[in-house]
């Protein structure tokens, strides 16, 4: 009886351990299987500035972005379709109609949030607003807030893809106060983006989403601040952010405190694709690529897109193809030239400022000019294309140490970059390069003589400039003794009045170091120099008499604390030197002191 027992129990026993083997793989399977892996592709694009259709010098075209989108949403239909800025104003083909062209062509191409560049507020708020209410996708921009602090635009929205709750929310850049006329964003106010960024990722978790993207208008270049390095690593929370406005091509993205930072460069030359995979939920991988023109050259254009496009071109043609003159030489506007040197379309410029107003100096900020204009016949739509804002002509009365301030003004970023970079007529100058900011410029020369200080001068510059767009604040509030037609028509009409432009870059803005401070050919009215510090403080004396000293303004002076070291006030020093903004002083600026 005990063996049929033992003999029972050992055959049970075999049993349950082939059962055993069988059963647990089985078992893993089913866990396996339980894991739900879902694909999410997010499509960028950014900086686009009109350029819808494919150039030589621009990118792709909307027509080969619609034929990319059509391939991904057959390989994942789980797309979501971004755009970071700057992308209603540009080109004549969507500034003829005021953005509204552009925005029909994204209603067609079913982008799914936008947030709007500074440029896009260059028909003023209420043009947004109005284009805005045709989009049929919200533009968002949580940071842009009225004066009683209601929202302009929408904070985020929420996309339900595939059962994934993705939370998307915009943030402008707050440079949109002084990089678009200042004029159109009056009575709205840009909030600080990292708190405003904070508060989104608190609202979202709230709403429960599976990925927090923000869509921003920020940039990463050392020229703005904050950046979205500096969101990315100060707000945690934030899974990718989807960015715009300093032009970066970021080839595979940038990964700071475990949020991905993509960017696809500008003007359509390529498309960000950042593909996420979730895993039960969560997300479980998320790489950023891009697809480049080079790699579009095969692609063909979509029938419809083109079809919509050619339309507008041919609406447009006749206004476009008019011929104004004949350029014996490249005009050249490109990027990289008139942000950081002369240019002799920058020239050209200026001269038909000083030719339309009489002023006697002209200045303009590089930025505004957009594109070149190739030797050949000039078309009035080539001069719409590299100048196409909506900026004109004003000439403001000015001191001759304001004209210093808005030159060291746009030297500041030198030698990167910089849509402030002075471009200008009547005037020729030095800078050194190896100076500190606010201390590069000598040699500054207008019409022939040594800049007077206290001397009133006429500048013609356009209205962006003068409302202190580019941080040219020292133009705000100066007397306006003139307003001129739009930058564009000025420039039509001198270009036909001339016939053949044979332009050249003359040495107006010159790059040279070996001056020395104490060398420097900036002397005020009739001043006669009799004596010299160490401290850099000097006795001189005026064609009136009136004895004054001259200062150097050192790192970290203000006018309280220079006006301490003189016993007098700042507002003395201001008034006596016609300073309108007293915190907009730079080291190695000229102050004069009215002695007692």
């Amino acid at each position: 009886m005990k063996l049929t027992n033992k003999r029972f129990m050992s055959l049970f026993l075999s049993i349950a351990l082939v059962l055993g083997i069988l059963i647990i793989p089985a078992q893993n399977k089913a866990f396996a299987a339980e894991a739900k892996v879902k694909k999410l592709t997010i499509v960028h694009t950014n900086d686009i500035h009109g350029r819808i259709k494919e150039d030589k010098y621009d990118g792709m075209g909307f027509g080969k972005l619609e034929t990319k989108l059509k391939e991904l949403k057959s390989e994942n239909p789980n797309l979501i379709l971004l755009n970071a800025g700057d992308t209603v104003h540009g080109l004549p083909i969507v500034t003829i109609s005021r953005g509204e062209a552009m925005v029909k062509l994204m209603n067609e191409m079913s982008f799914d949030a936008m947030v709007p560049g500074n440029h896009d507020f260059n028909y003023g708020t209420d043009r947004l607003l109005e284009l805005k209410d045709i989009a049929e996708f919200p533009i968002l921009a949580a940071n842009v807030v009225k004066g009683d602090g209601t929202n302009v635009f929408k904070e985020y929205v929420i996309k339900e893809v595939d059962g994934l709750k993705i939370g998307i929310f915009g943030l402008a850049t707050e440079e949109t106060k002084h990089k678009a006329n200042p004029k159109y964003t009056e009575g709205i106010f840009f909030k600080d983006p990292i708190k405003t960024a904070q508060q989104m990722v608190l609202k979202l978790e709230k709403e429960e989403v599976d990925m927090i993207v923000a869509l921003t208008h920020i940039g990463i270049d050392e020229e703005s601040d904050p950046t979205t390095i500096d969101i990315a690593n100060k707000v945690t929370g934030i899974d990718l952010i989807v960015d715009g406005h300093s032009h970066s091509k970021l080839d595979e993205g940038k990964l700071v405190n475990n949020t991905l930072i993509v960017q696809a460069g500008e003007y359509l030359k390529n498309v960000g694709i950042v593909d996420v995979e979730f895993t039960d939920g969560k997300i479980t991988k998320k790489e950023a690529k891009l697809f480049t023109k080079e790699e579009a050259v095969d692609v063909k254009e979509d029938e419809k897109i083109m079809k919509l496009i050619n339309e507008l071109e041919e609406k447009d043609k006749p206004v476009m193809d008019a011929v104004i003159g004949e350029a014996k030489v490249k005009l050249d506007g490109e990027r990289e030239i008139v942000r950081t040197k002369e240019s002799n379309l920058g020239n050209l410029l200026a001269d038909a400022m000083l030719d339309l107003t009489k002023a006697d100096v002209a200045i303009t900020n590089g930025g505004g000019i957009r594109t070149s204009i190739e030797a050949g016949p000039i078309k009035k739509g080539h001069v719409l294309t590299a100048f196409p804002f909506a900026n004109y002509t004003v000439v403001i009365e000015v001191k001759g140490i304001d004209i210093i301030n808005a030159l060291e003004n746009g030297l500041v970023a030198y030698p990167e970059t910089a849509g402030a970079f002075p471009q200008v007529g009547g005037m020729t100058f030095k800078f050194d390069p190896t100076k500190n900011a606010g201390n590069k410029v000598y040699d500054l020369m207008i019409q022939g003589k040594p800049v007077d200080l206290n001397k009133t001068y006429k500048l013609a510059t356009n209205d962006f400039m003068a409302a202190g767009g580019d941080k040219y604040e020292m133009f705000i509030g100066k007397p306006i003794v003139g307003e001129y037609e739009a930058l564009n028509e000025m420039l039509i009409n001198y270009i036909q009045k001339i016939g053949e432009l044979d332009i050249k870059v003359e040495g107006r803005s010159v790059p040279q170091e070996g001056k020395k401070d104490k060398d420097i050919t900036v002397v005020p009215t009739e001043i006669k120099e009799t004596k010299e510090t160490t401290a850099e403080v000097v006795t001189v004396e005026t064609k009136q008499e009136t004895p004054v000293e001259k200062y150097n303004v050192k790192s970290g002076d203000t006018l309280w604390k220079i006006g301490k070291v003189f016993n007098t006030t700042w507002q003395k020093i201001a008034e006596f030197n016609k300073i309108s903004n007293p915190h907009l002083i730079f080291p190695g600026q000229q102050i004069l002191i009215p002695a007692k």
